[in-house]
């Protein structure tokens, strides 16, 4: 393998190592978005049951039911916004990853083109 090959290499893994970290973030992000709504939820079915001590204190709770739904736009904001990463992280991976076979496959070709002409080097004449 060639030198550029092993870089090509060395940069395939790391933009794949890349891509992992923004699809765990992106993935982080939803979970969180969707913890949020889910506590939104509750807040409010536990503001409309009876016995509730909502009436008692309602500024409490709907300070904590829009404290939920802040949190679950701001997650869909920051997955959305690492959805994007991904993409572009995704393109590059591919990118490299092509020109990585490229290469590999023209050191392949280089490789066997010089064995087949020691071989006939080699061969006796008659």
């Amino acid at each position: 393998m060639t030198d550029r090959a092993k870089r090509l290499r060395k940069l395939l893994t790391v933009q794949e190592k890349l891509k992992a970290l923004h699809e765990t973030r992106h993935a982080g992000y939803v979970a969180a978005a969707a913890a949020a709504h889910t506590d939104a939820e509750e807040l409010v079915d536990r503001f409309d049951a009876e016995g509730s001590l909502a009436m008692s204190f309602p500024d409490v709770y709907n300070r904590h039911i829009s404290s939920a739904l802040s949190r679950e736009r701001a997650n869909q904001r920051l997955a959305e916004a690492e959805a994007g990463r991904v993409a572009m992280a995704t393109a590059r991976t591919n990118m490299v990853e092509r020109a990585w076979r490229e290469v590999s496959r023209a050191d392949e070709r280089s490789r066997t083109e010089r064995d087949l002409l020691e071989l006939l080097a080699r061969k006796p004449e008659k």
